[in-house]
């Protein structure tokens, strides 16, 4: 137990309930939703508005073998290959023959996917995949739309929520088992200030951490808030240095940060080409799948050609859509290209990676379960194992899916443990806070020393900059204040330490972390899970595992 936490107010108010969910998009909510019909008192907390979550913006879609002559053993292949070794395959095979009927649960909900001409679901190809498996809805909206369906279902159902609420830490029992989780409402409402959700079951469905980097595709929330709230409370987490970079993100300029307009794979899954500033296609010869080989691949490709010949980006070719296709499959990214001068249906669409997925997170076993009592994970903010070192594209909504119902089943079934004696607010050693200035620093720090290539070198700068950062702050008698900018700059320094640290171990290329001092896979020594904590004075420790299994989350 590390004892440590944020420097916040005490809780002024509480709440009780059976289960607290931290997310709103379709981890968090599936599990809410699951939950209440179990019978269970359930709140749902949430940065910004309920419908704020990362799941809205996934463009792509949902993969599940739902086609004719696609089968759960062949969504299986292509995820293990693309894991390049690390998947844990029970996990992967969990999500591969539950993800069907989950998406029919989804569809039952009010999720509407689009459909052919005859009624059937409408399937598309993306990188990794042989066969049609992506469902999608409005062309190019997915995400939009299950995150309605799931509100919709969610308010309808009268489920307790929090908004515009920045979860802080973990409340304990006297047994250190979860006890609730405090956080801070931001604004006026219901309740205001610091305040305390007191729960024997604590869900974190909180996302990404794609903030952390100066490009990405992630929303402004996604700063790693609930990695650091497990590692703060104890909990182990894995595989944080395997973070894909989305190949095509629309290139707005050298300088530009924060979030960048994706442009799906899908685009690729319809036969766009990436080509260089000549315009030859670079990606043939390169792999079996050619534009359409996992994204570590292609990622890798895009950057290793940039620098050959000297230029910040490339180009996505689909003039040959026309624009009626554009329109009618793409309305969304047809929008986001012309709102930057750039019309896809005439002119190359200039793209680079960005920050956009994080395969590693919260250690859980196949139930949700992390390796704290009473705390789950599920989504992005989790790693059960499925994604390896290279998630899949589209498997991460099928995951927070399917998991979701996981943690809801195994609630049900064993109900929320109530034996120890919970405390009102957080104990331990309070973590001086980080100034909101700083937040850029960790970002820039991140993206030139720990983005795409990396090496001992760039690391070891990476990581010493960033404890430049942490011992200025506790050396600065002007200590940053307890706010939503403190703590979250907080907390995405505290991943971008674990993250450098587990990038720093990991002495191979393997998926999307690419070593260029050691650019072989090397499978004796490092197909293995690296798996982190935080000791009391806050440093992280990194283990190896012994093979490529997960070791149980319980002793």
């Amino acid at each position: 137990m590390t004892g440590i936490r944020l420097h916040a107010p005490e809780p002024g108010w509480a709440v009780d309930a059976d289960v607290v969910v931290i997310g709103s998009g379709v981890a968090g909510l599936t599990t809410a939703l699951r939950c209440e019909a179990a019978g269970l008192r359930t709140v749902v907390v949430t940065k910004a508005n309920l419908d704020d979550g990362s799941t809205r913006w996934a463009q792509g879609g949902i993969a599940a073998a739902l086609g004719e002559g696609d089968t759960p053993e062949q969504h299986l292949d292509d995820t293990l290959v693309a894991g390049a070794g690390l998947c844990d395959e029970p996990a992967v095979r969990l999500l591969v023959t539950e993800g069907p009927d989950a998406v029919r649960r989804l569809m039952a909900t009010g999720a509407a996917f689009d459909r052919t001409s005859d009624g059937e679901i409408s399937l598309t190809r993306e990188g990794g995949h042989h066969r049609r498996r992506i469902a999608h809805a409005g062309g190019d909206a997915t995400g939009a739309e299950i995150s309605r369906a799931l509100v919709e279902a969610v308010r309808a159902r009268g489920i307790r929520t929090v908004e515009h609420a920045l979860v802080l830490d973990l409340l304990k029992d006297d047994e250190g088992r979860a006890s609730g989780v405090t956080l801070h409402v931001m604004g006026e409402g219901q309740h205001d200030g610091v305040g305390a959700v007191r729960a024997p079951a604590v869900v974190l469905a909180t996302g990404g951490m794609g903030q952390v980097f100066s490009a990405t595709t992630n929303p402004p929330v996604s700063t790693g808030d609930g990695v650091a709230l497990a590692l703060r409370a104890g909990a182990e987490v894995s595989d944080l240095e395997f973070v894909q970079f989305h190949p095509t993100v629309l290139f707005l300029g050298a300088g530009a940060e924060g979030q960048q307009p994706l442009v799906s794979e899908a685009v690729r899954g319809e036969g766009a080409h990436l080509v260089d500033a000549d315009g030859v296609r670079f990606m043939l010869g390169q792999h079996e799948l050619a534009e359409l080989a996992p994204r570590d691949i292609v990622a890798k490709a895009i950057t290793r050609r940039m620098r050959e010949q000297g230029t910040e980006h490339m180009y996505l070719d689909a003039r040959h859509f026309g624009a009626e296709m554009w329109e009618q499959r793409f309305p969304t990214i047809l929008a986001a290209c012309r709102a930057h001068g750039i019309d896809p249906v005439t002119d190359p669409i200039p793209v680079a990676p960005a920050a956009h997925y994080a395969s590693g997170g919260v250690r859980t076993d196949l139930r949700g379960r992390t390796t704290v009592p009473g705390l789950y994970a599920c989504g992005e903010v989790a790693c059960t194992g499925v994604h390896g070192a290279n998630r899949l594209a589209s498997n991460s909504l099928l995951e927070g899916l399917v998991f979701a119902e996981r943690i809801a089943a195994d609630l049900a079934e064993h109900g929320p443990h109530r034996e120890g004696v919970a405390r009102t607010g957080a104990a331990g050693t309070v973590l001086t806070l980080i100034a909101p200035e700083a937040r850029r620093d960790i970002q820039r720090i991140m993206t030139r020393y720990a983005g795409v290539l990396r090496s001992a070198a760039s690391l070891t700068a990476a990581t010493e900059a960033l404890e430049a950062l942490r011992q200025g702050a506790e050396d600065d008698r002007k200590a940053a204040e307890p706010g939503v900018d403190s703590w979250e700059t907080t907390n995405l320094l505290c991943v971008a330490r674990v993250l450098a640290a587990s990038a720093l171990a990991r002495e191979e290329t393997r998926g999307c972390h690419w070593r260029e001092d050691h650019p072989d896979r090397d499978d004796e020594r490092w197909r293995r899970h690296l798996v982190v904590h935080l000791t009391p004075d806050r440093s992280p420790v990194v283990r190896t595992t012994g093979t490529a299994d997960f070791p149980p989350v319980t002793p």
